[in-house]
């Protein structure tokens, strides 16, 4: 039990979860589960004692019992003991003064003893301002056919989803995406039919396209992985495996996998997979999905998500990105909601280890807009996000919401002077798509490609 006195009221705790909880900030997935602070008064004194609890404490309590929960189990044996042993008495407000005050090699010395609750303990501290300035500090790259993640870049996934998978329509939206210098990260379609007949024949669309025009990227369409991996055996040119990732065991279920199934995916990538690199998974998450697949045990959804990394880092993935405001107003009510659980996600990912992206959207049916997308989009471009989606007009006519468009990505890089991967801008800059790193006039035609 866990007790704080503040202006003559006091506030009592039952577990290390309500504390956890209750130091959230406001979500009203939170809220949903009826695990939420009921005040802001309360949230205040939950921030309080969880400053206070050292990182033994959390290792040694974790919020789903080690006993019922292979995410759980997998987290916990990944740590390094020998770092462990050095900061484990360290509190959660210590680790949040480290992180903002030291450079960001001390940062990575420790995260390898990091598990997703103290990750998401410590997020929880954290402003909105603190999590772009930690965020700035940390660079984690990955390789695949380029490398993601250098500084200087600012990257995105070419999105060219289409309502009947038309590869004909879908091509030619990549044609008009690769003309506005989108999709350095990853050329990759949600498709409309899961079948292994139509997951090949775009991936192969994709292959045969970025070789024809000598573009350095990578193909990926965000099938089930059972099925990219029936493509695969069947000859289909991948670069990066796709798959959704939760942070539970159950909404893991849900998903259809497990991690026996995605250790087989990520061995057989490893033997037949089209790229170079060494990183060729590509994961994707979103805060409130436990809850939607009744897997949550009663855990906030920032501590779910940051399991979601804790997970994602077993298979080194070359990308992954919070779908953050995609899941709908149950989970987050508005954009001041969308925009804080953006910046937690982008910082959690990258303290984590992992190459994060962030899918900066919302759906028609929440209280959010435009502005508040393209606020959270300025936020994580001055944190180092990796990377963002590319979608045609920022209107997605399959998934039917809104996200980053091709202009979006292409005034962000302006904004930051960022750049796309070294590669692929020199191969934008030769195709005249590119000058100087801004767009030329030449840029939005995709007759060029025909």
């Amino acid at each position: 039990m866990y007790k704080i006195t503040l202006q003559n009221k006091t506030y009592q705790f039952e577990s290390l979860k309500e504390v956890m909880a209750k130091a959230n900030e406001l979500k009203s997935g939170d809220a949903l589960a009826g695990i939420a602070a009921l005040s802001a008064h309360e949230r205040i004194a939950a921030k309080m004692i969880l400053a206070d609890i050292t990182l033994e404490t959390i290792y040694n309590n974790p919020l789903i019992p080690y006993e019922e929960d292979e995410v759980t189990r997998l987290i916990v044996e990944s740590i390094d003991r020998d770092i462990y042993e050095g900061i484990k008495k360290m509190t959660v407000g210590e680790l949040r003064d480290f992180i903002l005050s030291v450079e960001k090699e001390e940062i990575e010395r420790i995260r390898p003893a990091l598990t997703a609750e103290m990750i998401s303990a410590v997020t929880k501290l954290m402003s909105n301002m603190d999590l772009v300035y930690a965020a700035n500090k940390l660079v984690v790259t990955s390789y695949c056919n380029t490398i993601i993640g250098q500084p200087g870049t600012l990257s995105a996934r070419l999105q060219p989803n289409h309502p009947i998978d038309d590869v004909e329509g879908v091509m030619l939206s990549v044609m008009e995406g690769m003309s506005y210098a989108v999709g350095d990260a990853v050329i990759g379609l949600n498709p409309v039919n899961d079948s292994v007949d139509n997951v090949k024949r775009i991936l192969e669309a994709f292959y045969d396209f970025y070789n024809k025009w000598a573009i350095p990227t990578q193909n990926c369409v965000l099938a089930h992985v059972t099925t990219q991996m029936e493509a695969l055996k069947k000859g289909a040119p991948i670069d990066l495996m796709f798959q959704s990732l939760a942070g539970s065991e159950i909404s893991n279920r849900a998903f259809g996998i497990d991690i026996a199934l995605m250790d087989e995916a990520y061995e057989m990538m490893r033997q037949q997979k089209s790229s170079k690199g060494p990183n060729y998974m590509y994961f994707e998450t979103g805060q409130g999905s436990e809850l939607s697949s009744e897997g949550h045990h009663n855990v906030d959804q920032l501590t779910m998500e940051a399991r979601c990394y804790g997970f994602a880092k077993r298979y080194k993935p070359y990308l992954v990105n919070t779908v953050v405001g995609f899941i709908g107003p149950e989970y987050l009510y508005d954009g001041a909601q969308v925009i804080r659980a953006g910046l937690e996600d982008h910082f959690m990912g990258k303290l984590t280890g992992i190459s994060m992206g962030v899918d900066v959207c919302y759906t028609n049916h929440m209280k959010a807009d435009q502005n508040d997308l393209e606020n959270l989009a300025l936020l994580l471009s001055q944190a180092n996000c990796n990377y963002y989606m590319g979608v045609p007009a920022g209107d997605d006519v399959m998934l039917m919401y809104q996200s980053t468009s091709y202009h979006d990505v292409a005034a962000l890089r302006e904004i930051t002077g960022k750049t796309p991967i070294a590669e692929f801008n020199q191969r934008m800059e030769e195709l005249e798509i590119l000058k100087d790193g801004r767009l030329t006039k030449r840029a939005g035609d995709y007759r060029m490609f025909l």
